[in-house]
This record gives structure tokens, C-alpha cells and sequence, in this order.
């Protein structure tokens, strides 16, 4: 994008893909998750030329099964859905407490999620964490809200 009219024309496309449904534990669930990079390239008047990127991730909260109906009576996609969410969320916390952990293997491959945000989430890089949770949210979902290293 040349301009920010573009960046929010871009951003209005991917909002306008995002799978929204009615589950029991909310009425309003996200199926999916949205991540928007920005790319920054900036050379100084002095010629030292600097890059940078920022994510802008929007999660899908994780879900429990039983609370959110999510079963294969209901047809077995919105089952599948919260899995594959819990299971993104669950990696994405692997790779977290990993770094932390200062492990050699960071299990960035696990998810594409994961995968997609490796260059931004361990080295000298910054992350800001900002957690909106419904009031039915659990203790497991305010993990990913709190300070990190």
C-alpha cells in the first residue's frame, strides 16, 4: 500500500472475510484469525537506511468444547474450527514459554501462525499483548493478556 486510504481499503477487504458465528459461549465468535503486517522501509537524511515490520494480530479467543456446542451433532465444522483455534492459540503459548524458557528449539512450525510471526517474536523485536475478553473469558485466555519478556 502507497497510502494509509489503502492500507484501511485493505484492511476493510480482509474484515469483510472474517468468519463470524454463533456459538453458545458467544454470540459473535471468531473462526478464524487476522493478521495485517505493515512493512516500513525509512532512510535518514544521512543515508543510514532502516527497516522494519509491525503485526497487527486480531486472535480468535479459544473455546471449550462443551461450552461453546461446538460437537459433531452440530455437523462437525465448528468442531473442527475450535480445534484448529485451540490448537493455533496452544502453539502460539508453546512458542511464548519457549523463548521465555530460553530453549535452543523454538517450535515456530507448529502453526502457521506461529510460523508467519517467527521474525517478530523472539530477538530484539517488541510485542504488545492487548486481550479483549468477553465476561464468560477463562483464567487459560487472561495467560495471553499478561506481561511478557
Amino acid at each position: 500500500a502507497r497510502d494509509v486510504k489503502e492500507v484501511l481499503s485493505i484492511l476493510e477487504v480482509a474484515q469483510s472475510r472474517r468468519c463470524v458465528k454463533f456459538t453458545k459461549s458467544n454470540s459473535e465468535s471468531s473462526r478464524s484469525h487476522l493478521l495485517f503486517t505493515i512493512h516500513f522501509n525509512h532512510t535518514t537524511p544521512d543515508g543510514i537506511s532502516r527497516k522494519g515490520k509491525l503485526h497487527v494480530c486480531d486472535l480468535a479467543g479459544s473455546e471449550r468444547l462443551e461450552k461453546s456446542g461446538s460437537n459433531e451433532n452440530t455437523g462437525g465444522a465448528l468442531l473442527k474450527e475450535t480445534q484448529h483455534i485451540n490448537k493455533s492459540l496452544s502453539v502460539l503459548s508453546n512458542v511464548i514459554e519457549s523463548i521465555q524458557a530460553g530453549k535452543g528449539h523454538i517450535p515456530y512450525r507448529d502453526s502457521k501462525l506461529t510460523h508467519l510471526l517467527q521474525n517478530s517474536s523472539g530477538g530484539d523485536s517488541k510485542t504488545v499483548a492487548i486481550m479483549c475478553s468477553p465476561s464468560t473469558g477463562t483464567k487459560v485466555s487472561v495467560r495471553y493478556g499478561l506481561p511478557r519478556k
